[in-house]
């Protein structure tokens, strides 16, 4: 199976697209949400659902779905610490067209994208962004029309990070559906 629900044909293992994730509680989903539509109203493009709002710490991309158990076992026992992130301005990336929220990399976040990616890269798995520095961003509009110059400023909204979840992503007309495939605490 495709990850867009087709067949991927006799003998090849099925795909998964994949990535790491801090996902918001409830209430910060809906904060987030509002801030998103929003910054659509005034920069035009699509909000992000509130459903998939997130904010990634590794994009893996397509893996075959046999390899993800040992996805999974890479990540196992994984000592990060808990953490509060404060999402506080808006950012506009012109060569994909989105706004976004970001905040700054206070060291528990910086630590554990490190920790994730040496993990990963320790067990064979490398992402299409290796290399490439680590923004902490969540993605509000995708397909904004103009860069809305200048963008308003939020309040900041800060985030309690509890846990990060590897995320199945499933491409459709409406948008990405995610699916949870685990989820690992982060200590407190």
């Amino acid at each position: 199976m495709r990850p867009d629900g087709r067949p991927s044909g006799p003998g090849r293992p099925a795909p998964a697209r994949v990535f790491f994730a801090l996902w918001p509680d409830a209430a910060g989903a809906a904060d987030l949400a509002r801030i998103a539509g929003e910054a659509a109203r005034l920069c035009g493009g699509r909000a992000t659902r509130q459903e998939t709002l997130h904010l990634t710490l590794a994009f893996l991309g397509n893996l075959g779905v046999d390899r993800l158990p040992a996805l999974a076992a890479a990540v196992d026992g994984l000592a990060a610490e808990a953490f509060d992130l404060a999402l506080d301005h808006l950012g506009y990336w012109r060569h994909n067209r989105i706004v976004w929220a970001g905040g700054p990399l206070v060291p528990a976040l910086g630590g554990l994208v490190a920790g994730l990616v040496d993990r990963l890269a320790a067990a064979g798995f490398v992402g299409p962004e290796k290399g490439r520095p680590f923004v902490p961003h969540v993605t509000l509009v995708r397909h904004a029309d103009h860069a809305c110059a200048p963008l308003p400023a939020i309040a900041p909204l800060v985030w309690p990070c509890r846990e990060i979840v590897l995320v199945r992503s499933c491409l459709a007309q409406r948008g990405p559906a995610y699916q949870p495939l685990g989820r690992w605490p982060l200590r407190a």
